[in-house]
């Protein structure tokens, strides 16, 4: 059986569903999608387009360069989609999947050099815990 992953922007008015596993998970540190996202590591998984099935709403775009076109609730603003102009792969924020757990751990990440300079001296995993 193949596997299915839902996912949706924090209102619920866009709903997807993408099926089976990525090509590859990315952590992408530009700084476009560190703005767009509001995250020093926005993590995307890329599908083929054969792959994914957008159930409900309609996505707003906004292009932020002459070769991509980025996607997002209207309503709520949630950041959803990247896609490249003519390319066959959606990129799906992790963080609006329903599970993105389910999703593997990132393959790569690139632009690596407009990342948060203390990204890279992390050792300690620390956990806050809701309210503390």
């Amino acid at each position: 059986m193949t596997a299915s992953h839902e996912g949706g922007c924090l209102c619920s008015a866009i709903r997807y569903r993408a099926t089976g596993m990525p090509a590859f998970t990315v952590i992408r540190t530009c700084t476009q999608c560190m703005r767009q996202t509001g995250s020093p590591l926005p993590t995307y998984a890329s599908y083929p387009l054969a792959q994914f099935a957008l159930l409900s709403g309609a996505p707003e775009s906004y292009r932020a360069s002459d070769r991509a076109r980025r996607e997002f609730c209207g309503d709520c603003g949630s950041f959803l989609f990247w896609r490249r102009d003519g390319g066959s792969r959606i990129g799906i924020a992790l963080g609006g999947f329903d599970d993105p757990s389910a999703q593997p751990k990132p393959d790569v990440r690139i632009w690596a050099r407009h990342g948060v300079s203390w990204l890279d001296d992390l050792a300690v995993e620390k956990v806050l815990l809701e309210g503390s």
